[in-house]
């Protein structure tokens, strides 16, 4: 029999060999068709050819180096059988396989167009000829040499090395065998020759639990939705006009107990659902869930962008607890980092020896702020894999839209560094126009293929037209966080209420640039985090002005324009900031202001989403109004808001001291009565009740431009929302 080149032998041995299905596999050489495998470790191997009665084995001659070869049929169909150490195998030749990626795939995955990855690259079930198996495929163009590694194969880099498909670098093998739950990861050489650490596939779809590192072959999807109504609803609609209440949380810490379990999606699906129907909120935003290796990172430094964390149980746990959120009338959302990711020696950092992923030059591939590495989005074949991971997660869980994470550390090339730390652009700018590509093709197939779902920018500086049309020059996101309003009025309402009146631009100011974006409002985790304290400990004074403080502050924040993000906790008045690390504090039911402020939150989420005033020109300037911007010797302000232009609907007013302000005159364009649909300070929210009654009555009496007005009695530390009643209209 030919024997094989005795190079190929020790390349083989040494689990180098640029071209493995050169050599094994069915080859004729000679003249004669023969197989050869390589199966080191094995004690006896056979090739099974035919079937039934005429099923043979012949016994395959080895080298003693676990090169084994045998002759076979010319075109017969083979398996074969080895006896290992632990046990006996029978399977189908993995290099009797011919190429198993399109060219179409191959092309589309080089063009950073191919949006369906997750299908083609990574671990995917496959049968193949009648044959069940597992296809693996991933992107490392500079490797010399790839070999998938695994339980079923002893960890042995050897055993399975890879097929190099000409083109961009995209490496195959179909391993027949394995199936759903198998771990693994790819061995790969540089070019160098270096051996690289074990690597997690990029494209895994499940994941060991933290902190094993493997990736694991997942079942292909059959869970079976039943939020088909929902998806078509959320097609029809308008997210600009709708209402939006979103509750931000860390799913494990939320659940997690005394004991420290964190819990897991079925959890949530019983305790997290029934409490956001029962608060009202209409969204919940996740934390990443994103698998990540160190979970004190909250999952901003995720590995895994096609994952969801083992932590909280399997993929189909998580199908599940979205398929309910739908039918509870919740959307979810996620929190998704594209921007930068940890360089973890089994992740993506330096992955086939070079700065594939990230960029070669650290001043614009390092992330100083949180030592991890940034995506070179100006690649195409890493803008595919990142904007494939977004519809992935759209189109896979049904989710009703992504919060893409540190858009501005992404939007500027000297974010966060100082002169001479960063490289500008081909035009000499700091402007990242790689980013701006990335973010505008991103937002454009979200809405050619999201059905509905929506796309919110964290971007915290003056960029302009965020969320402007792409066709218009925009980024095209359909929402961005209004870091601004945050910061200004968190910083007003940590001021003693004696001074508040000289500081009234901290709560005007952002009414200036509402209305050039359409913004959320986010009181999100990191303002309780890092020393800031909680959202409670924040307001000055004795316990019963915190509060109250606390009470005014959500109902402006509820009552201002802008989509409404609040981070856990803070719904109830938190003591302490957030720990991912600590039980979640549920205030004791007899916690009479605790108690109170959840119920202000879910009076609150009912009135906004019931009013249409509250929301439906949430980003419009025809929907907000100015009634009094001016009083500093009082700390009074009064808006307007509206559904409709011109049509004045509700009144709000808002007492920033402790001071009670008896006969309080507000201008109104409408005569009759005005009714008190809301008082922050009312006995049920645990404040003092003073307000209103009912409402009030017009008086002919001229303020504020209007020939009509209402005298008032404002709370202390509190806020009124007026609305007035068509039937009583004495005009």
């Amino acid at each position: 029999m030919p024997a094989l080149p005795g190079s190929d032998v020790a390349r083989l041995e040494e689990g180098r060999h640029p071209d493995p299905f050169s050599v094994l596999g069915r080859h004729t050489v000679d003249g004669v068709s023969l197989v050869r495998a390589w199966l080191p470790g094995a004690n006896y191997v056979e090739l099974v050819t035919g079937e039934g009665e005429e099923r043979r084995a012949t016994p395959m001659v080895g080298n003693g180096s676990g090169l084994y070869e045998a002759p076979c049929p010319d075109g017969a169909a083979y398996r074969i059988r080895t006896a290992w150490p632990g046990g006996i195998s029978e399977t189908a030749d993995p290099y009797s396989f011919g190429l198993l990626l399109s060219d179409d795939d191959i092309y589309l995955a080089a063009e950073g167009r191919h949006f369906d990855l997750a299908t083609r690259l990574g671990a995917n079930l496959r049968n193949i000829d009648g044959i069940d198996g597992v296809l693996f495929a991933v992107w490392a163009p500079n490797a010399s040499h790839v070999a998938v590694v695994g339980d079923f194969n002893g960890w042995d880099a050897r055993r399975h090395p890879m097929r190099r498909r000409l083109g961009p670098g995209i490496w195959e093998l179909f391993i027949p065998g394995i199936a759903a739950g198998a771990v693994y990861k790819y061995a790969l050489i540089a070019a160098s020759g270096e051996r690289l650490p074990w690597k997690a596939d990029p494209l895994a779809r499940a994941t060991e639990m933290p902190p094993r590192t493997g990736s694991v072959v997942a079942a292909s999807p059959d869970f079976s939705w039943t939020d088909a109504e929902w998806l078509a609803a959320r097609e029809r609609s308008d997210p600009v006009a709708a209402p939006m209440t979103t509750y931000e949380v860390h799913v494990g810490s939320w659940l997690r107990t005394e004991w420290g379990q964190l819990g897991s999606w079925d959890e949530a699906t019983d305790r997290l659902i029934p409490y956001l129907q029962h608060m009202g909120f209409s969204h919940v935003e996740l934390m990443p869930i994103t698998e990540h290796p160190f979970g004190g990172s909250w999952g901003y430094q995720p590995l895994a962008l096609f994952a969801p964390t083992a932590r909280l149980g399997p993929p189909e746990a998580f199908a599940r607890f979205v398929d309910r959120c739908h039918s509870a009338g919740i959307g979810v959302i996620l929190d998704w980092v594209p921007a930068h990711f940890p360089s973890d020696e089994h992740g993506l950092a330096r992955f086939d020896g070079t700065a594939l992923y990230e960029h070669e030059d650290p001043r614009q591939g390092f992330h100083i702020d949180w030592n991890t590495l940034i995506y070179n989005v100006g690649r195409r074949e890493v803008r595919g894999f990142l904007i494939a991971s977004a519809l992935f997660w759209i189109e896979t869980f049904h989710l009703d839209g992504l919060r893409v994470d540190a858009v501005a550390s992404m939007l500027y090339r000297d974010y966060s560094r100082k002169p001479g730390e960063w490289v500008p652009n081909h035009l000499g700018g700091r402007e990242n126009l790689e980013a701006v590509s990335f973010f505008q093709e991103l937002n454009t197939l979200v809405g050619a293929r999201g059905r509905g779902a929506v796309t919110i920018a964290e971007e915290s500086t003056a960029w302009p037209g965020v969320t402007r049309p792409v066709h218009h020059g925009g980024l095209g996101f359909h929402f961005k966080w209004n870091m601004g309003w945050m910061h200004d009025t968190l910083r007003f309402f940590a001021r003693d209420p004696l001074y508040r009146g000289h500081h009234g631009d901290d709560v005007t100011f952002g009414l200036i640039y509402a209305f050039s974006e359409n913004f959320v409002l986010p009181i999100s985790h990191d303002e309780v985090v890092h020393g800031k304290g909680s959202l409670l400990s924040r307001m000055p004074g004795d316990d019963w002005q915190r509060f109250a403080n606390l009470r005014l502050y959500l109902a402006l924040m509820w009552a201002h324009p802008g989509k409404k993000l609040l981070f856990m906790g803070c719904e109830f008045g938190a003591e302490d900031e957030w720990s991912v690390d600590a039980p979640f504090p549920w205030p004791h039911p007899y916690d009479e202001r605790r108690q109170g402020v959840s119920r202000l939150v879910r009076d609150l989420n009912a009135l906004y989403r019931a009013t249409p005033a509250l929301h439906r020109l949430d980003h419009a300037p025809e929907g907000f109004g100015w009634v009094v911007a001016d009083d500093s010797a009082n700390a009074v302000f009064a808006f307007s808001r509206s559904s409709t232009a011109g049509a004045t609907e509700i009144m709000v007013v808002a007492n920033m001291t402790p001071v009670p302000r008896q006969d309080y005159r507000i201008g109104v364009p409408r005569p009759g009565l005005w009714r008190e649909r809301l008082n922050s300070d009312a006995g049920i929210y645990g404040g003092a009740g003073m307000g209103n009654g009912g409402g009030a009555e017009t008086e002919a009496v001229a303020a504020h431009g209007q020939e009509q007005s209402l005298s008032l009695t404002i709370p202390p530390l509190g806020l009124l929302v007026l609305e007035h009643d068509p039937a009583a209209d004495r005009s």
